[in-house]
C-alpha cells in the first residue's frame, strides 16, 4: 500500500465510526505519520516530525472513547478538533495552539500517558491541521461539552451526557505506597486543575489513606479521574488509584486538616483539630525546591500545597529534620526505644531525652521529609500506655553533651548506626512503610524457628497474639496483636532481636490483616 501524502482527513459519513478519506489515486491506505498502524506485528518507523498542534496518538485500546483521547489533551489546553481511527487503534488530536501541543509532549516523554490502564504513545503528527467532517455530530457535541466546561460554563445536559459516562461528581481516592505524606491542601491543589473542588475528606480504612474528592461537576471528576489514575504525586510513590463514589454529595461538618467544604468557610474546626487559617497564600515559582530532588510533573503542586499546609520542605529555610516528641511514659522511654519506633519512617540520626523534662524528647532525622513522615504517622499513637505528640522542633539539629559531661545516657549519636532502613537508594523498604496497625511484617525469620517460638516471643512483650501466618519461604510472616498499641510494643522490643546464629528478626508495621 502507498503511504498517503498530504491528507484530507474526515470522517466517514453516515458512520459513528471516525476513519480516513482514501485519497482519490490510492487504495485505502496506512497513513505515513511516523508510525505503522499501532499493530505489533509490523515494525514501528518512528520519525520526529516538527512540533505541531496536531499530535498523533497510537496503541489505543479497541474500547477507547473521543472522550478519553480527548481528556489526555485538556490539561494542556484547548482541544480544537479530535479524529479516531478505529480499526488501526490510532487518533489524532488537534491543540488550539501549537504551544499547548509542545506542553502536551514534553509531560508524555517523562510520564507514559494511559488510557484505560493501557500505555498509549504521542507524538508530532505531519499534519498541521485536522480537517473533518463537521456533520459528525457526536464529535462535535463532544468538543462543545469540553469547550463549555473549558470556558467556566456549564454544558447542556444532552452535552454533558456524550461527555460524562459516570455521573457522579465525587472521587474516591486511594493513595499507594505513601512514603511522603499526602495532605488535604496537596490533593485540592492537584485536582483543582481538572475544575472546582468544592469538598474533600480525608480517612485511613484498612491501614491506606483514602480520600473522597467533590467537583462542582461530574464531567471535572471524569476529567480528573482519567488525566490522574495511576499517576505519582512524588517520584516512585505516592501512587494515585482513583474510582468514582457512589455518593454524589458530600457532608462535610468540620473544616480542620481532615476535612473541607470550600463552600462554607465558617465551618468549625472541631475537637482539638487545628483550624486552617485561610490567609495561607499558594505561591511556588516553577524553579523552587522540590520535595524530593527529582519529581513527577504533579510535584510542583503537590509543593505548593505542602508549602501551604506548613510541611517543611527540604532545603527551605525554616524546615528541620528534628522532631519534638512529648507526654512520653518517662519510667519506660529510652533513647534506643524512640530510635526503633521512629526508625519505622526514617533513618533516626540523634536522640535526645530532655534532661528537666524527661517526658520529653528530641529526635533528629535524616531529613525534614522523613521528619514530617514520622510526625504524620506517630502523633496520636499509643507508646507505653500513654498518647504521645509529635510535633516539628524549632531546633536545626540536636546538640550531643559536651564532653567529659554525663547527661545519664539521655542523648545517643546513631548516625553510624548499622540498623537504618533507609541507607540504600531505591530500597524496597521504602515502599512499604505503613501507619502502625495491630498486624507486623517479620522477616530474616531462621528456617529452625517455629509459629510456637514467635507467639512466645511476642506474647512475652506483654501482649496478647490474635493471628499469625507463615509466608509461603517461611523467611517472613504476619503476626497479629490485639491492639495497634500491642503490637507498636512488639516492634519496639523485637526489631533486631538475635535469634540465634546472628540473625537478627526484622519488624515493621503490615498494611495486610489476617
Amino acid at each position: 500500500m502507498d503511504g498517503i501524502g498530504d491528507v484530507t482527513v474526515g470522517v466517514k459519513r453516515g458512520s459513528d465510526e471516525l476513519s480516513m478519506y482514501n485519497s482519490p489515486n490510492s487504495g485505502m491506505s496506512s497513513i505515513s505519520d511516523g508510525a505503522s498502524n499501532g499493530s505489533d506485528s509490523k515494525k514501528l518507523r518512528v520519525e520526529e516530525a516538527p512540533p505541531s498542534r496536531v499530535l498523533h496518538i497510537r496503541k489505543l485500546p479497541n474500547e477507547a472513547s473521543e472522550t478519553e483521547v480527548i481528556s489526555l489533551g485538556l490539561p494542556f489546553g484547548k482541544v480544537t478538533n479530535i479524529l479516531t481511527l478505529k480499526g488501526k487503534n490510532q487518533a489524532f488530536l488537534e491543540m488550539g495552539t501549537e504551544e499547548a501541543a509542545i506542553t502536551m509532549i514534553n509531560y508524555y516523554t517523562t510520564v507514559t500517558p494511559h488510557v484505560r490502564n493501557a500505555p498509549v504513545y504521542i507524538q508530532y503528527s505531519n499534519h498541521k491541521e485536522l480537517k473533518t467532517d463537521a456533520g459528525n455530530q457526536r464529535t462535535q457535541a463532544v468538543l462543545q461539552a469540553v469547550t463549555a466546561v473549558q470556558s467556566g460554563g456549564s454544558p447542556s445536559s444532552d452535552v454533558q451526557e456524550a461527555l460524562a459516562a459516570a455521573s457522579s461528581p465525587v472521587l474516591r481516592i486511594i493513595i499507594d505506597n505513601m512514603f511522603y505524606p499526602v495532605t488535604l491542601d496537596v490533593l485540592q491543589q492537584i485536582f483543582s486543575k481538572f475544575g472546582t473542588v468544592m469538598k474533600i475528606i480525608t480517612f485511613t480504612k484498612n491501614n491506606q489513606f483514602q480520600a473522597l474528592l467533590q467537583f462542582s461537576d461530574p464531567v471535572n471528576a471524569q476529567q480528573a479521574k482519567l488525566a490522574l489514575d495511576g499517576q505519582n504525586i512524588y517520584n516512585s510513590c505516592c501512587t494515585l488509584r482513583i474510582d468514582f463514589s457512589k455518593l454524589v454529595n458530600l457532608n462535610v461538618k468540620y473544616n480542620n486538616d481532615k476535612s473541607r467544604d470550600y463552600t462554607r468557610p465558617e465551618l468549625p474546626a472541631g475537637d482539638g483539630q487545628p483550624s486552617i487559617d485561610p490567609s495561607v497564600a499558594v505561591a511556588f515559582s516553577k524553579d523552587s525546591n522540590s520535595l524530593l530532588g527529582a519529581l513527577s510533573p504533579l510535584s510542583a503542586a503537590a509543593a505548593a500545597a505542602a508549602a501551604a499546609g506548613r510541611v517543611a520542605l527540604a532545603g527551605q529555610t525554616g524546615s528541620s529534620g528534628v522532631l519534638l516528641v512529648s507526654n512520653l511514659n518517662e519510667e519506660m522511654v529510652t533513647p534506643q526505644s524512640l530510635f526503633t519506633l521512629f526508625g519505622v519512617y526514617g533513618d533516626v540520626q540523634r536522640v535526645k531525652i530532655l534532661y528537666n523534662k524527661k517526658d520529653s524528647a528530641l529526635i533528629q532525622m535524616s531529613d525534614a521529609n522523613q521528619a514530617q513522615l514520622a510526625m504524620s504517622h506517630l502523633n496520636g499513637q499509643k507508646m507505653y500506655g500513654k498518647i504521645i505528640r509529635v510535633t516539628l522542633s524549632k531546633h536545626q539539629t540536636v546538640a550531643l553533651p559536651r564532653d567529659g559531661l554525663d547527661d545519664q545516657g539521655l542523648t545517643k549519636d546513631y548516625a553510624n548506626s548499622p540498623l537504618h532502613r533507609f541507607k540504600k537508594p531505591g530500597s524496597k523498604n521504602f515502599q512499604n512503610i505503613f501507619p502502625p496497625s495491630a498486624t507486623l511484617h517479620l522477616s530474616n525469620i531462621p528456617q529452625d524457628v517455629t509459629e510456637d517460638d514467635l507467639r512466645l516471643l511476642f506474647s512475652n512483650t506483654g501482649g496478647n497474639v490474635k493471628a499469625f501466618k507463615f509466608f509461603q519461604d517461611r523467611k517472613m510472616a504476619l503476626i497479629q496483636m490485639s491492639t495497634v498499641e500491642e503490637a507498636t510494643q512488639g516492634l519496639i522490643e523485637l526489631h533486631n532481636y538475635n535469634m540465634g546464629g546472628n540473625q537478627h528478626l526484622r519488624v515493621s508495621f503490615s498494611k495486610s490483616t489476617i
